[in-house]
């Protein structure tokens, strides 16, 4: 891991406490910010988003397709665990945990944005920083690779619907125009940009691919700094006034990422895979794709809304939270059969 990966949730940190104090000392220029929309889309945050993905997306090799077959066991648990549990069991704890147990303790008015931010933030599997993952436990990168993907392909045609589905669910009206144009905008155009840059790059060779990677990589970390500092400033006071909503809302995020990996780990092994694939799968599984969730919340419900904030606590509590996954993970590697 890169410093900026390593000490992740130090700058989500910093980027609240400064993005707080912007926002009480310079709200002009970020409620302005904040205004610059076309369809309901903010154009800074899209610009920001495009600078994050991009380069995650870059490492993504289509032609993994092919290995599918070869780990079929690994790939249909994690689709199940992606796909068939992850949407449904978070929209179930934020169901449990935000619209019953806590309900008293949050502000009335926020409680159905912050389960669509909830339910935003699990709705899509991670893409790049799975890589990280995979190799702190030395997983199979083949099997990581294809795996990565697949889930690339497949949530382009299921993201939308399974937020539609969940958020219609939950009671909470679903802006399909908008929904619809998010993952036109986060998801495809982001994708398509990014293979092309990809093919132009390996077929220019000498490690060309790599050498742009490495440029990019700090790109897209301030990217996600700038989204965070911006988001934080507007919904600072908001966050002063209820200190306790930002540990209220990881209590779910925290079960959900538990859950998964486990269920993940015990059916791997219950088909009797290898731990090198077992292992990325649960990962894979656990982890989330938070850039695109923090731009779809921001375009579906605003920069100032419950549900922003929500996908912004998966953010800070993404890498303590994988690195105890993976340290699970590796203590089971010597009994593993």
């Amino acid at each position: 891991m890169n410093i900026f990966e390593r000490y992740l949730t130090l700058w989500v940190g910093l980027c609240m406490a400064g993005g707080i104090a912007l926002g009480a000392f310079l709200p002009a220029p970020f409620q302005a910010l904040g205004r610059a929309t076309v369809a309901q889309i903010n154009i800074p945050i899209a610009v920001l988003v495009w600078l994050m993905i991009v380069p995650m997306l870059m490492r993504i090799d289509p032609a993994a397709l092919r290995q599918v077959g070869r780990h079929w066991r690994g790939i249909t648990v994690t689709l199940g665990i992606n796909w068939l549990v992850k949407p449904f069991s978070m929209a179930l704890l934020a169901w449990l945990f935000i619209g019953w147990l806590f309900r008293p303790l949050l502000p009335a008015t926020q409680i159905d944005s912050y389960i669509a931010g909830l339910i935003l933030l699990a709705a899509a599997p991670c893409t790049a920083m799975v890589f990280v993952w995979s190799n702190l436990v030395d997983g199979d990168a083949e099997f990581t690779l294809s795996q990565v993907a697949l889930n690339d392909a497949i949530m382009l045609i299921a993201f939308a619907p399974i937020v539609g589905l969940l958020l219609g669910i939950s009671a909470i009206a679903v802006p399909w125009d908008t929904l619809a144009l998010s993952v036109i905008l986060f998801i495809l155009v982001p994708l398509v940009i990014a293979q092309t840059w990809r093919s132009r790059l390996l077929a220019a060779g000498n490690g060309a691919l790599e050498r742009m990677r490495d440029r990019l990589g700090p790109v897209s970390i301030c990217a996600l700094l700038a989204t965070l500092v911006l988001l934080f400033a507007l919904q600072g006071q908001q966050i002063i006034a209820q200190p306790m909503v930002i540990l209220l809302l990881a209590v779910p995020i925290l079960i959900q990422v538990y859950l998964n990996a486990g269920l993940a780990l015990l059916l791997n092994r219950q088909c009797g895979e290898s731990f090198a694939v077992a292992a990325p799968s649960a990962l894979i599984g656990a982890s989330n794709f938070f850039e695109l969730a923090v731009a779809t919340a921001i375009a579906l419900f605003g920069f100032e809304s419950g549900a922003a904030l929500a996908t912004v606590v998966g953010v800070l509590v993404e890498v303590p939270v994988m690195l105890s996954v993976v340290a699970l993970a590796r203590r089971l590697r010597p009994g593993w059969k």
